[in-house]
């Protein structure tokens, strides 16, 4: 189906499940296709009839046309032609060679004094530009479970912290159902909690109910509470879905939470899209009809009436963060948004990377995730059992992979997260090479990561708040991770601007390598998944963390400055 039929049929676009390629230059161009194809499922994308894949307005390509000739393209590049593509749209294909990438990507770049949402939305406006969010314009979004191990990772720490690793009983206040947000529910009940999460989209409830990523909806705050203190009798965790606005549901917890303990979470986070105020976040006491029409006919009186109610949200946070209840940012930029409403607290509570995550950084241990060209969930099923039999000795890894192959409903292609570091990257990536060749796999499969990684974002109120050394605002990290993939010769790579936190707070990169069962994708392989992750052990031995030099000097890295 061609791109302009599949918008005559309302947009239902979903890779192909054939066994064999379908493009000249075989899997290296199928695989892309597909993964662009996967990232608009309508199982996939938030709104994928007008390109959006997820987080607002994070999109797979700039317009239909640009779809169409994306598809058009790979289905003809040349083994030895590489596509280039500016903010989804492909402006150019050139001789390379075969090792080279077959597409590269550049996705919402701006020359820093011109980097803000007010600019990026003038060009947006006259079609020269997309936001690419992080994995929606880089092609290898799988779902809300891309996130899932992450936030568990993340409630997981953060119940060793603060509560001696028993989350039972615990119940986590959020904001947001959304591609991103979504995850949230499943990753608390994963790690033992339960869970109330505020969204004012009834459809986003709906499609976790479906897809297993939450367990129960309510009309009001009562009722939501009700059905966790059930829970909790009966030693359970539950997840919970409240219809309404978190700026508004927020502050009454926060204000009951004073003198009622049954209204006191015992930890509060937000993953609304926040981080784009316009598109991103409904201002309390507004409809979505309303909002939908306003952005149209006013939407700096959208930005003003979304920041007011962002500030609102927080302080309501503040307040149960002075309780003493563990309050952290989610990676949303809504202490920034905050912030520049006029909260001058905002920042009083931490990120989550330096809270809980960083050590994993430091060891290149992040989103390694890989998915099945064939469609087939069986395929990821062998590869779940190859990935515990090369890792034996991680019942940590071992207890999320049995979880995930339980609890996780797979949305598009097949696909796997999880969180594996440098040194096991490429051990597994050359096994699952190998499955292939013995077709032990029905069809290849491609091996990416979030850009939420060690070594691949610059983001100083996200991944790199608070570095040892203050490098927190470097994004050299992050361009030498692209140009470092490029040269090992990773399938596609991509380098972006303003995923996750918003336009002028980030600059980050991704990779995709296909494993096709040759010995050509096993060099492959073998120098990006090790390269990659090493990315990110570099840059933290670099910003002076112990656990990284220490990592270094195990892996044999080669880092000319650091010294033990």
């Amino acid at each position: 189906m061609s791109a302009q039929a599949a918008l005559k049929q309302h947009n239902v676009v979903r890779a192909s499940r054939a066994l064999s390629p379908s493009t000249k230059a075989g899997w290296l161009t199928e695989a892309p296709l597909r993964m662009l194809m996967n990232n608009l499922d309508p199982d996939v994308a938030e709104n994928p009839d007008e390109l959006v894949v997820y987080g607002g307005i994070g999109k797979a390509a700039r317009n239909w046309e640009c779809f169409e000739r994306i598809v058009e393209t790979l289905q003809n590049l040349a083994a030895d032609e590489t596509m280039l593509v500016q903010s989804g749209k492909p402006v150019g294909v050139f001789r390379t060679h075969p090792d080279a990438p077959r597409v590269l990507i550049a996705n919402s770049n701006l020359v820093p004094h011109w980097a803000t949402w007010e600019h990026f939305r003038e060009l947006d406006k006259k079609g020269l530009m997309m936001y690419g969010q992080m994995t929606a314009g880089s092609w290898i979004y799988i779902g809300s479970q891309g996130i899932v191990q992450g936030t568990y990772e993340t409630f997981a720490e953060a119940g060793r912290q603060h509560f001696n690793g028993q989350m039972a009983g615990k119940w986590i206040l959020t904001g947001g159902l959304g591609g991103m947000g979504g995850a949230q529910p499943l990753a608390a009940t994963m790690a033992g909690a339960s869970m109330l999460a505020v969204e004012c989209r009834d459809t986003h409830i709906q499609r976790r109910l479906d897809t297993r990523y939450l367990d129960r909806r309510a009309a009001t705050l009562d009722e939501a509470l009700a059905i966790i203190e059930d829970a909790h009798k009966k030693g359970k965790a539950v997840s919970v879905g409240l219809l309404g606005n978190a700026a508004e549901i927020f502050p009454e917890i926060a204000q009951k939470a004073q003198s009622d303990k049954r209204y006191r979470p015992d930890a509060v986070t937000d993953q609304t899209s926040a981080h784009d105020p316009l598109n991103g976040y409904l201002p309390k006491g507004w409809s979505l009809e309303k909002a939908a029409l306003m952005r149209l006919e006013n939407p700096e009186a959208v930005i003003k009436a979304a920041m007011e109610s962002i500030k609102t949200q927080v302080q309501a946070m503040l307040r149960l963060h002075d309780m003493g209840i563990p309050v952290f940012d989610y990676g949303n930029n809504i202490r920034q948004m905050a912030l520049e409403a006029g909260e001058a607290r905002a920042f009083d509570f931490p990120g989550f990377v330096p809270a809980y995550i960083r050590p994993l950084f430091c060891r290149g241990i992040g989103p390694f995730r890989w998915a099945a060209l064939s469609g087939d969930p069986e395929d990821i099923y062998r590869t779940d059992a190859k990935v515990k039999e090369l890792i034996p000795d991680d019942p940590h890894l071992h207890n999320w992979l049995d979880m995930a192959r339980e609890r996780i409903k797979f949305q598009g292609l097949p696909a796997r997260i999880c969180w594996l570091g440098l040194g096991q990257r490429a051990k597994v990536g050359l096994a699952l090479n190998e499955m292939v060749a013995k077709g032990e796999l029905k069809a290849p499969v491609v091996i990416g990561r979030d850009h939420l990684d060690s070594g691949s974002v610059a983001s100083p109120n996200r991944e790199t708040e608070g570095m040892k050394d203050g490098s927190d605002a470097v994004s050299d990290w992050p361009l030498l991770n692209a140009l470092l993939n490029c040269a090992s010769g990773a399938t596609w790579v991509s380098l972006h601007h303003g995923g996750g936190v918003g336009m002028g707070y980030s600059q980050h990169s991704g990779m995709v390598v296909v494993c096709d069962g040759t010995p050509e994708a096993a060099a492959r392989l073998e120098r990006v998944l090790t390269n990659d992750p090493a990315t990110g052990v570099m840059r933290h031995a670099d910003a002076g963390y112990d656990i990284a030099v220490a990592c270094a000097r195990e892996q044999g890295l080669k880092l000319p400055m650091v010294r033990e």
